[in-house]
This record gives structure tokens, C-alpha cells and sequence, in this order.
């Protein structure tokens, strides 16, 4: 078992604060790191997303250097700062944002920059930061904090191998993620081209299996839709592709409507924090048999497509499994015409116009009326069908894809705090 050791926080790192940037600069010049990207990121992404026009001097001071910790220092909310970010490699010419504070190491064999990545994001350190924090109309990040901080880390060697393993399960979530975003945009692009282009394989003798539209396949103008569409193909609204369905949430005063293990209930911010999932399968809290019965919810089949309806509009799921909702949602039930594949792109490509007919004087809202006016597109069944076919693979690699990753972050998650007090530690690799 690794032993423990405790180090000032102060005496282990020097604490410098960012650039304080005019708008002028911004959007040009050198690589520049952003509060966003630290928040979102364990690691310093390989290429910034940012620019800001410094001069030599200001590259000098706000330099990124292999092993730099970069804290966001100030938000509106206190669990939102102090969120680190580590670099594992020298960025030359980029400077950092005013809104983050960098720690640069004053050693070289006391912290390891991936263990650190991972510590300072654990729930632990998390919670010491927070409960430190200073709250006035804004939560502040100051470097008298750091002055009475201690760190408890285990052996550099220990750190190395932990810190090593850590970072390739975050690697492997990545990459995961990456080819996730390959196939999304293969799957959009099939959807695109079908039924937005109409370049569909005309599988009539005529057509001979070539792109219908721009092979000269016959276009009707359609006065509801004001459009040309192919011709067999109809009108309809957003109500044909299926049962529109709502929610709603038991009383809060009453615990017993609320389980751990109960019936998988999904609100809109559950979906905030599925962000780069297309699947679901419960949200934070579940509703027990209680709950449903007392708010008469519904509980909805596999495949079903979860669309908010306020607070925000617009952010979308399918069903893994039988959920229910809260009020904020509504949500598509597949009939026999229209897949859940279909679907959902049909109603992605349909939130501008859902958004544009969203009502309310304290939050925007979309209601099932609303909804039930939208105008899409209805292709022939056999279209859709082939569609279905060519596009459900892709969507079931997807949703085995994000199961795996559910399972890598709880790994991970698990391994932390037992790599950072020391029970367990890696082996070495024979």
C-alpha cells in the first residue's frame, strides 16, 4: 500500500492569473485557452479552439507549459469553480484567459501532471475547494486559499502508474466520443440527402437505383409544404410521425413519490447532462410506483424520442428502455408508418420551427398544439423503410458505443479514490 504524505498546496505550485483581454483582440491571432475549455475538459485539448492577438511579451507571462494546471477563478455559482484543466504538452505563443488562474509547478517529482488532472476533479478536493470559496455577487477563486490547502498524495511512482492508467481510460471515453461524431454525421448526412435533397436511391425501372432528384426523378409542387416534394410523397405535421405524449411530476412534498430504484423519470435537465449522447436511459432521480400513480404518469416504450419543451427547448434523447417524463417534454411515440431513426432526425431538422411557435411570459414553452401544427415532409413508406434499414446499425453502434463509456466513467470514477488514499495501487505491466 502506498503511503500518504502531506504537502502545502502553496508550496508545491506558484499561482498566476490570466490575460485581461479587450474584445479587439479576441477572435484572432495566437492559440488562446478559454474559461469553456477548461471547464469542459480534464486535458488541454491537442489544438485550442480559440485565438486572442497578443503581443511577445504577453505570450511570455500567459505561456502554457507542459504540466500547467489552469483553474477557472471566478462564476456565478460556486460549484463551478475551481474546475482544473491540465496541459501535458508546451503550447508555443498561447496565452491563457483573466478569467483562469495557472498553477505551475515548483518540482518536478512531487506531483505528476496526470494524477493531478484527476485529484483535482475528484469529489473530495472538489468539495475542499467549495467549501473555501469566497461568495459575494460572484464566486471567487483568490490565492490566499491556496496558502493554508494541503494536498494528501501518494509516491511519484505511484502517481505515475495511476495517473497513466487514468488517463487512458479518459482517452479511450474520447476516442469513443470521436467516432461516435463520425457516425452521427454519417447518419445526418443519409438523412440530409433522402429527404432533404431527395436524392433517395429511385429504386423504379426508370430510376435504376440512381440519386431520385438529381437523376430527373419527378417533383410536385406542394402548396401546403410551398415546395416542390417527390412525386408520391405527401404533407402532413409533426402529430403523423406519432403519439405526441407529455409528463408531468409528483408532489415534492411527499418523498415516498421518489426512489433510487424506482421507474426511470427524465426532466430537461437530465438531458443537459446527456449533452453529446444521443441515448437515455434514466435520468438523477427515479419515481416510484407511488409517484406514478399520484401524477398519473405514463410510462413510455424503447425508442421512444424525448424532446424538452422548455426550459431549454430543443434538447433531444431516444428511450434505451419504458421511461416516463416530467412536464417538460414532448415526446414521440413511433407508430407502425415512421421509425424511431426517422423520427428523429424529422423533428431535429423541425426545432427551428418548433422554437419559432414557443410561447410564454416567464419561460418559452412548446406545447402539443404547437406541435401538432408543425409542417414536415412525409415520404412514401418504402423510403422510409429503406431508410430505417441503412440507419438503425449506425444508431445501435452509437447506443452500444455510449454503454460503454457509461461503464469506463464508472470505472474510472470508482478507481479514483481508491489510486488517490492509497488502498490500491498498479501494478507493474510484465
Amino acid at each position: 500500500m502506498s503511503n500518504l504524505k502531506k504537502y502545502r498546496f502553496c508550496d508545491l505550485y506558484t499561482m498566476s492569473s490570466g490575460i485581461s483581454s479587450t474584445k479587439d483582440q479576441a477572435g484572432h491571432g495566437s492559440p488562446f485557452l478559454s474559461f469553456s475549455v477548461v471547464f469542459n475538459n480534464y486535458f488541454v485539448p491537442d489544438a485550442l479552439p480559440d485565438l486572442m492577438d497578443t503581443s511577445d511579451k504577453e505570450k511570455e507571462t500567459y505561456s502554457i507549459k507542459s504540466g500547467d494546471i489552469f483553474l477557472t477563478r471566478t462564476s456565478e455559482v460556486v460549484d463551478e469553480l475551481a474546475m482544473s484543466c491540465v496541459a501535458i504538452k508546451d503550447y508555443p505563443n498561447a496565452s491563457y484567459s483573466g478569467f483562469l488562474k495557472r498553477l505551475r509547478a515548483t518540482q518536478a517529482d512531487i506531483t505528476y501532471s496526470k494524477f493531478m488532472a484527476f485529484y483535482l476533479r475528484s469529489p473530495m478536493f472538489r468539495k475542499t475547494m467549495t467549501n473555501n470559496a469566497v461568495m459575494t455577487l460572484r464566486a471567487s477563486l483568490n490565492e490566499a486559499i491556496f496558502s493554508y490547502l494541503d494536498l494528501l498524495l501518494p509516491e511519484y511512482d505511484d502517481q505515475v502508474k495511476a495517473g497513466d492508467l487514468l488517463y487512458l481510460l479518459n482517452e479511450k471515453i474520447a476516442l469513443n466520443n470521436r467516432i461516435n461524431a463520425e457516425l452521427e454525421a454519417m447518419a445526418k448526412t443519409l438523412y440530409d440527402y433522402w429527404f432533404v435533397q431527395f436524392d433517395f436511391p429511385d429504386d423504379s425501372p426508370k430510376g435504376q437505383g440512381k440519386p431520385y432528384k438529381s437523376s430527373g426523378g419527378k417533383m410536385v409542387y406542394n402548396p401546403a409544404l410551398k415546395r416542390e416534394i417527390p412525386e408520391g410523397w405527401s404533407d402532413g405535421t409533426l402529430e403523423d410521425l406519432g403519439q405526441i405524449v407529455g409528463g408531468s411530476t409528483p408532489s415534492t412534498q411527499d418523498p415516498e413519490n421518489f426512489s433510487t430504484d424506482g421507474r426511470p423519470w427524465i426532466t430537461p435537465n437530465d438531458l443537459s447532462n446527456n449533452q453529446g449522447n444521443k441515448f437515455i436511459s434514466r435520468g438523477g432521480q427515479d419515481v416510484s410506483a407511488e409517484g406514478i400513480k399520484n401524477a398519473s404518469l405514463k410510462m413510455y416504450p424503447a425508442g421512444t424520442v424525448l424532446l424538452s419543451s422548455r426550459a431549454p427547448i430543443g434538447y433531444m434523447a431516444i428511450s434505451r428502455n419504458e421511461v416516463t417524463t416530467n412536464q417538460g417534454f414532448k415526446s414521440f411515440i413511433p407508430n407502425k408508418l415512421y421509425s424511431t431513426e426517422f423520427i428523429y432526425y424529422t423533428v431535429k431538422n423541425s426545432l427551428k420551427a418548433i422554437t419559432k411557435y414557443a410561447s410564454g411570459s416567464t419561460f418559452k414553452e412548446v406545447s402539443g398544439g404547437t406541435l401538432k401544427t408543425v409542417k414536415v415532409v412525409l415520404p412514401s413508406g418504402n423510403i422510409c423503410d429503406a431508410f430505417t434499414e441503412k440507419s438503425k446499425p449506425i444508431f445501435s453502434q452509437q447506443d452500444n458505443i455510449e454503454k460503454e463509456n457509461i461503464q469506463l466513467a464508472k470505472l474510472r470514477d470508482w478507481l479514483l479514490p481508491l489510486l488517490m488514499n492509497g488502498q490500491v495501487t498498479v501494478g507493474e505491466v510484465s
